[in-house]
């Protein structure tokens, strides 16, 4: 028996990773019967004639996408084509943060903005910088100094790329290992949106690093936590929470909240706190999914 990383899952086949060698293996049935289903990043026990026998406690699983035991995610975030959405941002971070995977962010497409426009983004990210994410913003997004200090940051960790069609993750990994060749799409003038080049999961080695290149989205709905649970998921909330004149504030309509004295004094984003809000209400309002 041998243990290893689900590296790819593809039509009912799993390549693992082990040993510097890729091993083709096919699930036995008793996962099925268990309600469970491997994922790419799973660390798993298999046997040598091709059988994948056991998948190993697992340290976080992500919906979207779909890998498991990630060290940490590169938040890949067009700044146009298609157009920079904070919401779409902070619904990628919520999702993060409450599998506690910790989220590196990347803005892209910034050498297609007018010195006005990037100065506004810079803005955003400084925004971000001040609730404790590492942000990547240079005017050129694949200068050297940027990509020497993103391949440093992930060596030896699980990545998972994660962010809108078209955004360019598939073009970041390409930069990062040009032999690479990842397919990249053309941004479809009709949508605004970009065409879907990545089509399944698989973990590319990267620089010493294990990345995940993954399918893209428009959208993004996963929000499993309660709205008890919301506030502790935007970290700038969570550190003023003990300053609140109320334990378990919700920082919506409670008097001495110290969320909201930071939001009247510039302290916080509006648009984290619009998000937080938004983001209250959908909890609140989603259907049970039986």
């Amino acid at each position: 028996m041998k243990t290893g990383i689900i590296q790819q899952s593809l039509s009912g086949f799993y390549d693992i990773l082990a040993d510097d060698k890729v091993y083709r293996t096919r699930a036995r049935g008793n996962f099925r019967k268990k309600g469970q289903k491997p994922l790419v990043g799973d660390r798993v026990e298999f046997s040598e004639e091709g059988y994948l026998l056991k998948i190993l406690p697992r340290k976080n699983a992500l919906v979207r996408p779909l890998v498991a035991n990630v060290d940490v995610a590169v938040v890949v975030t067009a700044v146009t084509e298609p157009e920079f959405s904070a919401n779409l941002l902070d619904r990628q971070l919520v999702a993060l943060a409450w599998q506690g995977v910790p989220a590196l962010l990347y803005f892209s497409k910034t050498d297609l903005l007018t010195p006005e426009k990037y100065a506004t983004v810079a803005k955003v990210a400084t925004g971000y910088r001040n609730v404790g994410y590492q942000v990547w913003l240079d005017p050129q997004p694949f200068a050297s100094t940027t990509l020497a200090q993103l391949t440093a940051e992930l060596k030896g960790k699980v990545v998972t790329m994660m962010g809108q069609t078209g955004a360019g993750k598939s073009t970041l990994l390409n930069h990062l290992v040009p032999s690479l060749n990842l397919k990249t799409g053309e941004i479809s003038k009709a949508l605004k949106r970009g065409r879907h080049t990545t089509r399944t999961v698989s973990l590319l080695s990267v620089n010493g690093a294990l990345v995940a290149d993954t399918p893209g989205f428009s959208s993004y709905e996963d929000f499993p936590m309660t709205i008890d649970d919301l506030p502790n998921l935007f970290y700038e909330f969570k550190a003023l929470a003990p300053q609140c004149k109320f334990r378990g504030c919700r920082h919506l309509k409670e008097p001495g909240c110290a969320v909201k004295s930071a939001l009247e004094d510039g302290k916080i984003m509006q648009s984290r706190y619009d998000d937080y809000c938004q983001f209250h209400d959908l909890i609140i309002n989603q259907k049970p999914n039986y």
